[in-house]
């Protein structure tokens, strides 16, 4: 389908911050600007206005990141499949766009780091790689390699440049640690082992000393060592008293001298570089992945592995919230009726409220240990309701995310699905069991008005026709079914082999559109008849299917990672959308046809211009 390359989806804005990628937080030595990825895309963040611009050019997730003293240059690795090469791709900041793609690594880049004068770049293989590498990055070319650690000693897993020597870099594993030089004229690099005699530690990051005398090693124990560069040998090891839980999990050392350390509890610390006695302490959520240091402007940010970006100031040592998002897939987005301003997206324990044009966060509801699975605006706006798998419907005010109503035992194996009626009085559920039903709100009550168990597998999908008499569920059993809300029987079956994961009206609604499968089917809804099967995807289920409001067109996303923009008459596919690093949950176009939202099972919402807008 040549559709598919001719044209590309414009991304406008992304929530989102792949959190899990050690020291994958930067600051822009320009200090104007954060730098981190986000899936297949790296997103460059202008810090004083939120402004973002976007680097496609990965074909998988980004697994590495790091940026060039000057700032020239953003270097960038990823995974692979096994037996694929994973590129490293070497990005021109200035004109946000490639400047060399070097491919030698086996399925993943563990590492990356630039020589302090742009000269050259050093990678590191993962796993089932596990060799080191120096490129030219004037010539682009590898100009040597070897195995990162020795035959004895475990894997490599984290790289770093001298402050102040082009040939000079350390690599630090488990039972490794390792000061190599290069040299250039005999396309050489030599290792020199470290000595930390009896104390055997997994090294996850260090840091090099301004002058280069010593690199400071955080380890898996949670202590950090102190090891000479010159002669090898180690110097001393902390802290003796408090370890950092979890173990050290990235290290930066401060202007003043002091070291910040962050753990994998999520505890970050200011401590002495010289006997590592804690001076200040915060506990943050989660494990902390990334510290980036902004200059002299006495501030710095931190990363961790629940996608939550904070700001510090050196003086008060405080953590600002500058930046969250869905670290675990997101189950289902929400747009209210009558306007495009604000979306809600469910995921694992919350539903969060978003503003659109400025993605930001303006509500959490937080239910600890459960899912969200599905999640409606009521149409008058003053309502969530929200389907969870511990089987209850909850019911929250929009505005202020108080809980209004919990209606429990709703369904045996979770409620998977919901949808409301426009007279905002009744809702419609669906289980993980396989049945349907429907609810009536009363001012502080609620009682069920119908129960039926027609489909034998969990309801994926479902959607209420305007006038609120009929509406249709999708199951993953092979089956959609049509039915009259008023009297609650079934109308019409619809059936096919495939798992239908979405179902949606056509807005003159004598059609219904269905996904499943890697097809996307149009259905009469007076008969159930099939009207026309098209191919949605080349690989994988499509997962989220939406039509605009005139009908026109329809979007679609799946497991391919592919966000499509059809033409709903020509069953053509017009724009496709590459960013996603997950399989995608679940899109949805704005009530203006201005925006198109799409989530994935990663945690990331993008929000693409949609390419048809209706003109105003």
């Amino acid at each position: 389908m040549s559709q598919e390359t001719q044209n590309s989806l414009e991304l406008e804005s992304a929530i989102g911050f792949s959190g899990h990628v050690v020291s994958g937080l930067r600051v822009h030595p320009n200090k104007n600007h954060l730098i981190y990825p986000l899936g297949w895309t790296i997103i460059i963040k202008r810090i004083k206005d939120g402004k973002q611009d976007f680097l496609h050019g990965h074909n998988n997730n980004v697994s590495c990141l790091t940026v060039s003293k000057g700032g020239q240059y953003i270097a960038s690795g990823q995974v692979n499949f096994m037996g694929f090469k994973a590129d490293v791709i070497i990005w021109d900041f200035e004109q946000r766009s490639i400047y060399a793609q070097l491919s030698l690594h086996k399925a993943k880049v563990e590492a990356l780091s630039f020589s302090p004068n742009n000269k050259y770049l050093v990678s590191l293989g993962g796993v089932d790689d596990g060799s080191i590498v120096v490129w030219n990055i004037e010539t682009k070319q590898a100009i040597c390699g070897s195995p990162a650690s020795a035959h004895s000693a475990g894997h490599c897993l984290t790289v770093k440049y001298s402050n102040h020597n082009d040939n000079i870099f350390v690599s630090a594993g488990s039972g490794t640690l390792r000061v190599w030089e290069l040299d250039v004229p005999n396309r050489k690099i030599q290792p020199s082992e470290c000595q930390t005699g009896k104390l055997k530690r997994i090294v996850k990051c260090i840091e090099l000393a301004d002058d280069d005398r010593f690199v400071l090693c955080g380890t898996t124990s949670g202590d950090i060592m102190r090891v000479n560069m010159k002669t090898g040998l180690l110097s001393d090891c902390g802290p003796v008293k408090t370890k950092h839980s979890l173990g050290v999990t990235a290290l930066r050392l401060w202007n003043s001298g002091h070291l910040l350390v962050g753990s994998g509890s999520g505890s970050f610390t200011l401590c002495s570089s010289t006997n590592f006695k804690i001076l200040k302490q915060v506990e943050l959520e989660k494990g902390v992945t990334s510290i980036a240091l902004r200059g002299e402007d006495q501030q710095f940010f931190v990363g961790t592995e629940s996608a939550q970006i904070y700001r510090f100031s050196y003086e008060d040592f405080k953590a600002e919230l500058i930046s969250t998002s869905h670290n675990s897939a997101v189950k289902d987005v929400a747009i209210p009726y009558g306007t495009s301003e604000l979306f809600a997206t469910c995921s694992q324990e919350d539903i969060r409220l978003w503003h659109i044009n400025k993605p930001k966060e303006l509500l959490r509801i937080t239910v600890p240990n459960m899912t969200c699975n599905s999640v409606d605006f009521m149409i008058d706006g003053h309502s969530i309701i929200s389907a969870w798998n511990d089987g209850k419907i909850r019911v929250f005010a929009a505005a202020s995310g108080k809980l209004m109503m919990t209606i429990y035992n709703a369904h045996k194996l979770g409620v998977t699905a919901i949808a409301g009626t426009r007279e905002c009085k009744r809702i419609v559920s669906g289980g993980g069991e396989g049945q349907v039903r429907i609810w009536e709100l009363q001012p502080r009550s609620h009682r069920m008005l119908g129960s039926e168990k027609m489909h034998k597998d969990s309801v994926t999908c479902i959607k209420i026709k305007s006038d609120d008499k009929e509406f249709v569920s999708a199951s993953s059993d092979g089956a959609c079914i049509i039915w009259d809300l008023e009297r609650f029987v079934s109308l019409q079956i619809v059936i096919a082999n495939t798992f239908f994961q979405a179902v949606c009206y056509h807005p003159e609604e004598y059609q219904i559109l269905t996904s499943g499968n890697r097809k996307v089917a149009y259905w009469n809804v007076f008969d159930g008849s099939p009207i026309r099967e098209i191919e949605g995807s080349q690989s994988g289920t499509i997962n989220g299917l939406h039509i605009t409001q005139d009908g026109k067109y329809f979007v679609t996303g799946g497991d391919d990672k592919l966000v499509k923009v059809w033409d709903y008459m020509e069953g053509i596919v017009t724009h496709t959308g590459i960013a996603h690093g997950g399989s995608i949950t679940t899109v949805k176009v704005c009530n203006n046809s201005r925006l198109l939202v799409s989530t994935s099972a990663d945690g990331a919402i993008l929000c693409w211009k949609f390419p048809h807008a209706a003109s105003s």
